[in-house]
């Protein structure tokens, strides 16, 4: 549907974009505005600015800004319609449906069947288990100490093992073969033809952060393979922004997050009382998981299994939790295997002491190392101790860096002054750089030419974004001609405009764009730094010669367009310098 500006409006004024960003982002009050990392691109200093007052955010580093449309499409890689969706729906507003585009009614159509089907198949399936088919899927779970209501709590079920069973079930329900394949439940060929994906295993529900059934995953009973298999991806599940237990763990608040392997993990977790665990979906962690970690909690404690596999990929995941600006620690489950596995040998307290005791991920990373260390052979030692420098040498601020030289030394024996003389040498040969990856590619913002003449321009503007009641001082001088080039003609109208007839909205100047890139030049010319200004003095000051600047920018960029033989070339060029005259002795002020 083509959503018209009032409808817009309202989600927009609905949805604060502090508020709204601050579930994804740790926001820092700065001045007017709100500081904090940009999620679109590795930075260690936060650049990515949100305006209150003007609805807008920008990032200073990558150039990236908008409303609180765009940010919501860029970070949940969402369509507009699908954007203002989530945000009308986070306010209660209830959007309009008639009139829709068919291809974007018949999109939105699809999705919900699918999500339909998910949840007729999650019922089944759950049905299954509590029926005579199900016995041996029920034992699998009993032996597993699951109560009743963990069960019922997650939707856990079976498939029975007739090869089509659910299809013949879904089909009863009045679904399309080619819509329960879609739904990623089932395979055609030409041998079998439609038949279930999953059969004779237990079922494992996943829902996405609403609590809807977007897939399923599935451990065969008995022997076959896969041993355990997930749902494909379909329109509503990507394996990479989803992660397992999160619609359940979202509302912990705990302070961190535990981040698990398997299922039964985190099931057993949630039955223990540590709700807030989650585990991704079969597949390696992912930097999009990590980024959906971080709009609920800064910590995230990684409680992966104790052998090779698990060590390799709790090492894999600590880098990712860096790369977007996470703090992780390791939770060590020695001499058991996994989570599940020592909270049933050893019980509830002993789990909560070595959660409370979950080693710093610097530390983590030394005992792998030194568990392939030979302490006795001085070769073996001594490369211990370089990689032990070279891992220093990734701390690049100077104290961390040091707090952390003091700790190994102290942790190792090692003479503290010839571990920080090892580190420096280690540095000044260029070891202990790692090379991380951005989370998600960043447009790069291109600099207009004559960007200083700009400056001012982009000031004027976003000091009325900031303040439209500045504007009848603004009008009395300057016009829209008066500014460099086309786009900012437009905004400077569009402001103008918007102002005058008492209807500004500064994030709805960003409509004007045709293109992302455009999109993020008019973010970038409504959220320029304003310095802090202490007196009245200072503001009017800086007020008239940004006023001054303008004008007389305006009037060159004219007096150029204009030919030499035109008949008012001469009156037009008299007129402007007297008015720039005028100006320059005027007393003006903005308030």
């Amino acid at each position: 549907m083509l959503y018209n500006d009032q409808i817009k409006d309202e989600v927009r004024s609905r949805n604060d974009i502090v508020d709204v960003i601050g579930q994804y982002v740790s926001l820092k009050k700065k001045g007017a505005n709100y500081v904090g990392l940009c999620p679109f691109h590795n930075e260690k200093s936060g650049s990515f600015s949100v305006s209150p007052t003007r609805q807008m955010y920008h990032c200073f580093g990558c150039g990236v800004g908008g409303d609180v449309f765009r940010f919501i499409q860029e970070y949940e890689n969402l369509t507009f319609p699908e954007a203002l969706k989530v945000l009308a729906d986070r306010a209660g507003i209830e959007l309009p449906q008639a009139g829709d585009p068919a291809k974007a009614r018949a999109e939105r159509d699809k999705k919900q069947t699918l999500l339909e089907i998910n949840k007729e198949a999650a019922r089944y399936f759950y049905s299954n288990l509590k029926g005579k088919s199900g016995e041996k899927g029920l034992a699998y779970f009993r032996e597993r100490k699951l109560s009743d209501e963990t069960i019922r709590h997650f939707g856990l079920g079976y498939s029975n093992i007739s090869p089509d069973d659910l299809v013949r079930h879904l089909r009863e329900k009045g679904y399309k073969d080619a819509q329960i394949i879609e739904a990623g439940l089932a395979s055609f060929d030409e041998k079998r033809g439609c038949h279930d994906k999953f059969w004779n295993r237990v079922m494992f529900p996943i829902m996405d952060a609403s609590g809807k059934v977007i897939g399923f995953g599935g451990r065969v009973m008995g022997q076959g393979e896969p041993k355990y298999m997930n749902s494909p991806e379909t329109p509503v599940f990507d394996k990479s922004r989803n992660l397992f237990g999160l619609n359940y763990a979202r509302s912990a608040r705990a302070g961190f997050m535990i981040l698990c392997e398997g299922y039964m993990d985190v099931i057993a977790m949630h039955q223990a009382g540590y709700n807030m665990a989650v585990a991704s979906l079969g597949t390696a962690f992912t930097t999009g998981q990590a980024m959906i970690l971080k709009r609920y909690t800064d910590t995230v404690i990684l409680s992966y299994d104790s052998d090779g596999p698990g060590t390799k990929a709790a090492l894999r995941a600590i880098e990712i939790l860096s790369e977007v600006g996470l703090k992780g620690k390791v939770l060590d489950l020695r001499p058991h295997k996994d989570p599940d596995e020592f909270i049933k040998n050893e019980g509830k307290e002993a789990f909560e002491e070595r959660l409370k005791n979950a080693q710093n991920t610097f530390f983590f990373e030394l005992r792998v190392m030194e568990d392939k260390a030979d302490f006795s052979d001085p070769v073996s030692k001594t490369e211990f101790y370089r990689n032990v420098a070279a891992r220093l040498c990734e701390f690049t601020e100077p104290l961390e860096r040091m707090n952390y030289i003091e700790a190994a030394a102290a942790k190792y024996n090692i003479p503290l002054e010839d571990l920080k003389k090892l580190v420096a040498d280690t540095a000044a040969q260029g070891a202990g750089i790692r090379n991380t990856e951005k989370p998600r590619p960043a447009p790069v913002a291109k600099k207009a030419p004559d960007d200083g003449a700009r400056k001012n321009q982009r000031l004027l503007l976003t000091w009325l974004a900031s303040e439209p009641r500045i504007y009848p001082k603004v009008s009395e001088w300057i016009t829209p001609d008066d500014f460099a080039d086309d786009l900012y003609r437009r905004v400077a109208g569009e402001v103008f405009d918007r102002i005058k007839a008492g209807d500004f909205v500064p994030a709805r100047i960003l409509d004007l764009a045709s293109s992302e890139e455009e999109q993020n030049q008019i973010s970038a010319i409504l959220n320029t730094e304003l310095v802090q200004i202490e007196t009245s003095d200072e503001r009017r000051k800086a007020f008239k010669e940004i006023i001054l600047s303008i004008r007389h920018s305006g009037y060159e960029r004219q007096k150029k367009e204009m030919a030499p033989d035109d008949p008012n070339f001469l009156t037009k060029t008299i007129q402007a310098k007297k008015e720039l005259e005028k100006l320059s002795h005027a007393d003006i002020s903005p308030d």
